[in-house]
């Protein structure tokens, strides 16, 4: 299917059609034209009124069958696009839902894809059902009598049997990851930007035959396997990639996901080194907020600048000196080439073992028990008994969150021991 890219944004803010353009080739698109405007953003087309004019040409003149936004389109803005153009018109957030639909090989990712598009659905209904009701144009189906009220009513029923299944395989994946505890794996996750070669490594660290694909989020399903070197085992987690304005609802579907990050123990922030310096720096906040907004942001990391194999000794040094104050603990490493992997496992190794053990015993109150609850997310319980009327806890962590254990305890008049 032939695709018209469109980008509008304000002077001083970068172009990411590159980018939009590798969203669109992921999905399938061919890319037969571009158009880029600098402006602030026209309340009924997102781009000028002008603009819409040379879009309608360009579509004519190409055979374009779609034209994609990579702006978020209101429902008004999208109406109007599709009636000046004649053919279907996406925005940045439906086109990645549309590459998560062709990716999602597992029973819960086709489920929190559905969600998210339910999601998104319920937050147009109105205003969709509305425009429809006289005309139907490319993208907006017709929907016959339907009302507002009984339309979002039909979408709201799909959504809660959606969540009743998730529910079902959260509650089995929950069971999974305490027996894992109990069997004393400590489970280790990759994360990063989509494409950074985080199934490379993971294939390269577990001898496993993973997808690896050049296109954007080849993984959707977290894959999990035992690793074991210098005589240690670990749980290998990898998990989905990060990408700049990832839609908060597609976070919030995938959470389930996602939160394999929360769990883990060490997080190894995967990074193309490869890529120029300015977008190195670009995805390297991107991963770290996305990893805040997952709260994970307390876990040790470990930075694998991947791809050395396709920079010179010269080229390296430039980049590690302008990025060292923005990653934690870095290992120059190729997954392709398997360049510097017994590094990379020295430094896991390294950091693990540097847990600390402690314990506590705190007494019984309404303020104590969200605090044992977040004990259990952060840090390794090896004991935990509950007495008359306080509770004995020992723990293993890393120990920067052992300090905040023992601060904690204090200021509930526990005692830490």
């Amino acid at each position: 299917m032939k695709a018209v890219l469109v980008q509008r944004r304000l002077n001083r803010e970068a172009s990411t059609l590159e980018e939009l353009k590798a969203l669109a080739q992921s999905a399938g698109y061919t890319i037969v034209g571009t158009m880029e405007q600098t402006r602030r953003p026209d309340a009924r087309y997102q781009i000028g009124a002008g603009k819409v004019e040379e879009l309608v040409t360009l579509v004519k003149d190409t055979g374009a069958n779609k034209v994609i936004f990579d702006n978020s389109l209101r429902t008004l803005q999208n109406y109007n696009l599709a009636k000046a153009t004649k053919v279907e018109v996406i925005d940045r957030f439906q086109l990645i839902l549309e590459i998560f639909v062709r990716r999602a090989t597992t029973i819960e990712a086709q489920l929190q894809i559905q969600l998210a598009t339910l999601q998104n659905e319920l937050r147009h209904a109105r205003e969709k059902v509305r425009l429809c009701r006289g005309s139907e144009q490319p993208g907006f189906m017709g929907l016959g009598v339907y009302e507002a009220n009984v339309y979002r009513d039909a979408i709201k029923l799909q959504v809660q049997t959606i969540l009743k299944k998730l529910v079902a395989i959260r509650t089995k994946r929950v069971l999974q990851r305490e027996r894992r505890t109990e069997l004393g794996f400590l489970p280790i996750s990759l994360a990063g930007y989509t494409s950074a070669g985080k199934s490379t490594l993971f294939n390269a660290l577990t001898q496993a035959d993973n997808q690896v694909d050049p296109s954007l989020f080849t993984t959707l399903s977290t894959t999990t396997r035992i690793i074991e070197f210098l005589n240690r085992e670990f749980l290998l987690i990898d998990t989905v990639g990060f990408i700049d304005r990832l839609p908060i609802s597609l976070i919030e579907a995938f959470h389930s996901t996602l939160e394999e990050t929360i769990y883990s123990k060490l997080i190894i922030l995967v990074i193309d080194f490869k890529e120029p310096l300015e977008l190195i720096e670009k995805k390297i906040n991107i991963c770290q907020d996305t990893i805040n907004q997952l709260g994970a942001n307390d876990i040790p990391q470990i930075t694998a600048l991947n791809k050395i194999d396709c920079l010179s000794p010269e080229e390296i040094q430039q980049k590690l000196d302008a990025i060292k104050n923005k990653i934690q603990n870095p290992i120059l490493i190729s997954a392709k080439k398997h360049t510097n992997l017994d590094a990379l496992k020295t430094q896991i190794v390294r950091m693990l073992e540097n847990y600390v053990e402690g314990s506590f015993s705190l007494p019984l109150t309404a303020e104590s028990m969200p605090f044992i609850s977040w004990v259990h997310e952060k840090a390794e319980v090896k004991k935990e008994e509950f007495l008359d009327d306080h509770v004995e806890i020992k723990f293993e962590v890393n120990p920067q969150i052992a300090e905040q254990i023992r601060r904690k305890v204090e200021k509930l008049n526990g005692k830490n021991t």
